[in-house]
């Protein structure tokens, strides 16, 4: 199987890993390994505003802009989940938001992934996702908004 070209690179590698993977159980114990290379997530993000909505654990993103860079923190309360969790943050960070909004999360079927998660997982999945999209898109649109002004105010000097 072929990993898609369009994926960022990032996530082509985690995608080109999961393929080599055959055994399902090894398949998991991947994916428990992205659970453990999140950094804590603080206590306080941990608000109603940061809540993946539509999983059945407990889910939190956030994400910040940095020199139009969008950076991801999350966090949940189930291990596979954090391990998905794990995952995106670890293909998606660090790209630009309109590179973000390009990926499609069919990838998912390229990792084999899809087809031992449970219904509720993978509907997980796709919420964590898609918030994480959202996010990107907002901080976009929100570091856009106020470019044009900084850069009258510089002009202004």
């Amino acid at each position: 199987m072929s990993v898609d070209p369009s994926l960022p690179p990032a996530l082509a590698k985690i995608v080109k890993r999961f393929q080599s993977i055959t055994d399902t159980k090894r398949r998991y114990e991947y994916l428990l390994w992205f659970a453990k290379q999140l950094p804590p997530f603080p206590e306080a993000d941990k608000q109603p505003d940061n809540k993946v909505v539509g999983c059945v654990s407990q889910v939190y993103v956030t994400a910040t802009i940095e020199n139009g860079l969008v950076h991801f923190q999350g966090d949940s309360d189930a291990q596979m989940t954090k391990g998905l969790v794990g995952l995106l943050i670890k293909g998606l960070d660090g790209l630009p938001p309109e590179q973000i909004a390009r990926v499609t999360p069919d990838f998912i079927q390229q990792t084999g992934l899809n087809v031992s998660l449970t219904p509720s997982r993978a509907n997980g999945f796709y919420n964590i996702f898609t918030t994480l999209q959202q996010l990107a898109l907002t901080l976009s649109a929100a570091s856009s908004d106020s470019f044009p002004t900084q850069q009258l105010e510089d002009t202004v000097d």
